[in-house]
Formats: structure tokens, C-alpha cells, sequence
């Protein structure tokens, strides 16, 4: 989540009043940066991931688990014992939505050497031991997605039960105010959300049909205007909250690109491998005390932000909103930003025309002019009371409050102002892994794949619309296996930018059809090749380490991470998601009912805790890596 700055953040009633200010100025902050560093040059490579944690008990008395609502106090005692004593201490702590998370970083981004890849999982692992370090007895530090029984009666210490009342934060049937980050963003996040939606969000999630699963499932809701049971679909787990999303957790990885020309081709190209390695790091499969017929979260976050109105969402004709809005400010990007992406382009793009045009005349180019006045369509969600007038020469508040709050697959980062930071791209989609070698391993997987776009000047670009239907395979259930996914055919044929700050060059395959540029593939095909088809990801990688200078001991952690990549893609390892499902259907409680109840959610914890900590092998989901972070 990054720092937060402190503030008192108006209700929506007062923001909305603020809401063109925001964007006006947010515009001249973006200028300002633009024209200060848009000729940057030769910034060196650096890189850092983001794992977010879930403080748990284990109630061994009465075999429960539940989420611990001191993640603040954690925090505080983590940055005391580390940054703010050290400015060069190896981890950084940061807040994140719910009380019971917190997020790990490195405390310094990592470089370009080859060798920084051995030192990745060693660090995520000096993260686990020294937030475990201050936790309390039978307390401890999980890597799970989603917390399969978010929302049930009990899940949370100390106890809350949720209180459907107006002066409540999400009015949640189900979630306690008290499992929000005590930060005043977050609650305002998610009281302004729903104001702005005018009704609370609603998510739905099939349910699992298993044998004895309820035909139609069901549920009965009690609430007084009925609106619950209005937004719950049959057959779907239903969710009411901002928290169900972005209580999750997560793993992501920023890049620091040379140039802004670098930046915006690797956003591009990163942007297509998001549904396929979301798909290899599945791991959320439950909801709200019931198996899903989904294996990953983005769903779900998705719409637990989606502040759209019904206007907006095209339910009702147009009357107090400016925009048909077609997705959720939490979704899939909606324009590549090089011109190697142009004529790949094919979604409506919904955008505030006088910010377009306010842009293209101070000197910005088409595409990324159109990517800002997408963005810019937004409303800020919340506004501090004391950050309102700024200096838009220094400061990039107001920017940010839209880029920060347009959650998508990527993210474009301009540099700060005044800063030695960079041009930046996020790469966003990965489901959290339970231990840190597969973060490690997901991780360096990722960083190698832009060494080697950037290296070989290589193009998967494929029309968006099709990464947007890959996005929603992605999210099935066993998608790994049983999906199938539009990827190019010929990667080292096309478009060929020039990165050195000149306009690149359109070289792209001149086709009557675009089906002569890309087909449906298996992950196990994008991943490990199939002759005829496609060479592989994996081979491409190994082809790329054969030719550079690696020593013994990093090539061979490496060779263990791709090799962990390699056997989810075939499926002779599990994903998360396939391997809790297994747990559950094997549990001798489970009544093959779609219902988890407390005794298996604590036997699932207490396996993955064992597992995260090193104490069991289980080979059916990692293999049998050598571990010398251990």
C-alpha cells in the first residue's frame, strides 16, 4: 500500500465538492513531473516485490482460526525495530486494508546483477521471521489469498459482530468495521464507495456444486429494505463489502525502467502475461465459509470497489453522470501506451475528453494522453481536509489520488517529484503463494520474463480485447489446466521499438486476420512450448541464462524457481487453489456440502502453517526444492 498520508478525509458529500479540483490540479502535478523527466535517461534497473501477510490464531482449544485485528500495533513495533532506526534496514513494513495485514518489502530495491536473484527468497524469509518475532503465542504469519472464512460468524480476535447501521464504514452484513485498517483512508475508502455507488457493493461468486450442495443454493438474508436480498444471485456466494476484495492478499513486483519509452513498452508487454501468471499462481478457492467455482480473487476485488452508479453501469440512461463506464476502477488496463500497442488498441476507451485535449496541447503524446484521461474519468473516492491546496510544482497528491485509486493489472508510474526514482511499471495480478520460495519463485519468474523482453526486443502484443477474455478464463476454476488462452505465435516478429527515446517504429505483421498473429494455447504451452505451436516461455528463459554470466550457485536457485513454474504449467505440481480444494474434499468433516466449517479451516491453517515454516514437506504442491534459506 505504500506510505498514507495523514489527514482528515471529508464524507463523499464534501469530496464530491472537491472533485474537479482534484482533477484539474492532478493534471498540472502530471505536467509538472512530465515535463521534468520526460528525457530521462539510463536509470538503472532496480526491482522490488510486495508480499502481503494475515495475522491469524491458532485456537488449538477450540480449533479455530481466526484473523487478529492488531496489525496496526504489529506495524508500529516492525518500523520502530527497523526503519525508523535504520534507514538502511533490510525490510520495510507497510499498512494495508484490513486490521489483520500487513506488507513486506525489501528494504533496498534490488539491481540488475544476476545475483540478486539468489538474495530474493532470503529476504521474503527474514520478513516472515521478524514479523513472527512479535507476535504473540499461538499467533502467526500467513501467505494465504483469501481467508477462507472471512465473514463468518467468529472470525475475527477480539470478536466483532458486524452492525448494519448508517454510521458504519461498509454497512456490512458480514464485516466488522474493526477488521478495516484503523488508517482514516481506508475507512473512508470504503464509506465513500458506497455513497458514490448509491447502494452497497455487491458480490457474487458461484458456488461449487458439489453432491450434496443445495440445488438452487440459497441463502436468506435479513435486512430491513431488503437490499441484500435484492443484490444476492442464486447459486452465488454473496459478499457486501469493500473488505471481501481488498481484505486479500497479494503479491506484486515494480520495475524501475531506463526511460520512459522503456516503461511504457514493458507495461505493454507485461500486460499480456497478466491472466496466464495469475492463472499459474491461483490460490483463492473460498469465500465466506464455501468452496467456489473460482480459483483466483480478481473477481472479486473488483467488484468489492466498484464505486460505478447504476448510471454509469448502464442500468439506468444517463441523467446526473457524465460516462457509460464499462468497468470497475479495480480491472484489467484499457490501452497499451507504446506504439508497438497502437493498432492492438480494440476496446472503447472511455476518456475526459478536455483533459485529452488539455493534454495533446502541452506537448503529450495520443496514447498516453488517452491513458491519463481514462483515469481521469474517476472521482476521487476520498479527500483529506488539509490537502486541498498544494504545490503543484512540488507535490503529486492529487495525481495520485486517482492513480493510486485506478487498481489495474498494470500500473504506470511516473516518477515522484523531485526525486531520483524513476519511470516505473507494476506488474499486479499474482495471487500471494504460502511459502516464500514460491513467492521467490513467482518473483524471479516474472523479472526474468522483462530481462529477456528488453534483451531481445520480443513482441506478444495481442488485441486487448483478447487479453480481456484471457483474464476471465484465467479466474476458473482449475483455469491452469483446463483453460485455454489467446497468445502470439511469433514473438520475435513485429513490432521492433527503439528505446532510446525516439519514436519507436511500427514493424508489426501486416495480416487480413488477426488469427495469423495469435491462437488459443494451453498454459502448459505458453509455459513449456509445444513443437509446432510455440517454442515456451521456459526455454526462451533458459536460452537467455545460457548466455549470460551466472554463477553455479545462482543459476541453480534459479534453475529450482523456473523448474517450480514449469510443473504448474504441466500439472505435475498443484496451484494453491487446487491443493486446498483437494484438503477440503478429503477432510473427514467435509459433507461434500460446499460449506468449511471451523474444525477444517483450522486443520487447512495448521497444515499451511507447518508448511510456510518448514516444519512438512509436501511435495504435491512444491516439490522438492533445496531450501538453504531455511
Amino acid at each position: 500500500m505504500g506510505l498514507l498520508s495523514q489527514g482528515s478525509p471529508l464524507n463523499w458529500d464534501e469530496s464530491k465538492k472537491y472533485a474537479d479540483h482534484v482533477r484539474k490540479h492532478g493534471i498540472i502535478q502530471f505536467l509538472n513531473i512530465y515535463n521534468k523527466v520526460k528525457d530521462r535517461q539510463r536509470d538503472v534497473l532496480k526491482w522490488g516485490d510486495e508480499v502481503e501477510y494475515m495475522l491469524v490464531e491458532l485456537d488449538d482449544k477450540d480449533e479455530k482460526v481466526r484473523l487478529v485485528l492488531n496489525g496496526g500495533d504489529v506495524l508500529d513495533t516492525l518500523q520502530d525495530q527497523g526503519e525508523n532506526i535504520n534507514p538502511n534496514h533490510p525490510t520495510l513494513w507497510r499498512p494495508e486494508y484490513g486490521s489483520y495485514m500487513i506488507e513486506g518489502t525489501p528494504g533496498q530495491p534490488y539491481g540488475g546483477t544476476m545475483s540478486e536473484f539468489n538474495t530474493v527468497e532470503g529476504n521474503m524469509g527474514k520478513r516472515r521471521r521478524e514479523a513472527s518475532s512479535v507476535l504473540n503465542q499461538n499467533e502467526t504469519l500467513c501467505t494465504i489469498t483469501s481467508f477462507p472464512r472471512l465473514g463468518c460468524p467468529g472470525f475475527t480476535k477480539p470478536e466483532h459482530r458486524p452492525t448494519p447501521v448508517e454510521k458504519g464504514a461498509s454497512k456490512s452484513l458480514f464485516f466488522p468495521d474493526e477488521a478495516i485498517n484503523r488508517h482514516p483512508r481506508f475507512s473512508a475508502l470504503t464509506r465513500n464507495i458506497r455513497h458514490r455507488r448509491g447502494e452497497k457493493v455487491a458480490i457474487n461468486v458461484p458456488i461449487f456444486k458439489d453432491k450434496c450442495t443445495p440445488f438452487p443454493f440459497v441463502e436468506e438474508f435479513l435486512e430491513d429494505d431488503g437490499e441484500a436480498a435484492r443484490a444476492a444471485l442464486p447459486d452465488h456466494i454473496y459478499m457486501d463489502a469493500m473488505g471481501f476484495g481488498m481484505g486479500n492478499c497479494c503479491l506484486q513486483v515494480t520495475f524501475q525502467a531506463c526511460s520512459i519509452d522503456e516503461a511504457r513498452y514493458l507495461y505493454d508487454q507485461l500486460a499480456t502475461f497478466c491472466p496466464i501468471v495469475m492463472a499459474l499462481s491461483a490460490a483463492s478457492p473460498f469465500y465466506r465459509g464455501y468452496v467456489s467455482d473460482i480459483d483466483c480473487r480478481w473477481g472479486v476485488i473488483s467488484a468489492s470497489v466498484d464505486d460505478r452508479t447504476q448510471e454509469e453501469r448502464g442500468l439506468k440512461p444517463l441523467k446526473n453522470n457524465k460516462y457509460r463506464i464499462f468497468k470497475s476502477r479495480y480491472d484489467s488496463i484499457d490501452s497499451y501506451l507504446s506504439s508497438c500497442g497502437e493498432k492492438y488498441n480494440d476496446i472503447d476507451l472511455t476518456i475526459d475528453k478536455e483533459v485529452y485535449e488539455q493534454l495533446l496541447s502541452a506537448g503529450i503524446d495520443k496514447l498516453l494522453a488517452q491513458h491519463i484521461a481514462h483515469l481521469f474519468i474517476r472521482d476521487p473516492i476520498y479527500v483529506f481536509k488539509e490537502r486541498i491546496h498544494l504545490d503543484d510544482e512540488n507535490e503529486a497528491d492529487h495525481f495520485e489520488n486517482l492513480q493510486s485509486t485506478n487498481w489495474q493489472t498494470m500500473r504506470f508510474k511516473p516518477p515522484p517529484p523531485n526525486s531520483d526514482i524513476g519511470w516505473r511499471v507494476e506488474f499486479r495480478p499474482m495471487e500471494v503463494q504460502l511459502t516464500d520460495f514460491e513467492n521467490a519463485a513467482y518473483v524471479v519468474f516474472v523479472v526474468l520474463l522483462t530481462r529477456v523482453i528488453l534483451s531481445y526486443k520480443l513482441d506478444f502484443l495481442i488485441p486487448l480485447s483478447k487479453v480481456d477474455e484471457n483474464m476471465k478464463v484465467a479466474q476458473m476454476r482449475n483455469a491452469v489446466q483446463e483453460g485455454m488462452f489467446y497468445f502470439r505465435k511469433d514473438i520475435f516478429k513485429g513490432c521492433n521499438p527503439v528505446l532510446d527515446g525516439t519514436p519507436s517504429a511500427q514493424n508489426g505483421l501486416e495480416t487480413d486476420g488477426a488469427n495469423e498473429e495469435y491462437t488459443l494455447m494451453s498454459i502448459d504451452t505458453i509455459i513449456n512450448g509445444k513443437e509446432g505451436v510455440f517454442q515456451g516461455l521456459i526455454p526462451i528463459l533458459n536460452c537467455y541464462l545460457e548466455n549470460m554470466e551466472v554463477d553455479v550457485d545462482t543459476r541453480c536457485t534459479i534453475l529450482n524457481y523456473l523448474k517450480l513454474i514449469k510443473k504448474r504449467a504441466s500439472g505435475d505440481l498443484m496451484t494453491m487453489a487446487k491443493w486446498m480444494r483437494e484438503f477440503v474434499a478429503k477432510h473427514p468433516q467435509y459433507k461434500q456440502d460446499s460449506v468449511i466449517t471451523d474444525k477444517i479451516n483450522y486443520d487447512l491453517f495448521r497444515k499451511c502453517d507447518r508448511i510456510a515454516k518448514g516444519e512438512e514437506q509436501c511435495p504435491e504442491l512444491i516439490g522438492n526444492p533445496v531450501n538453504k534459506f531455511k
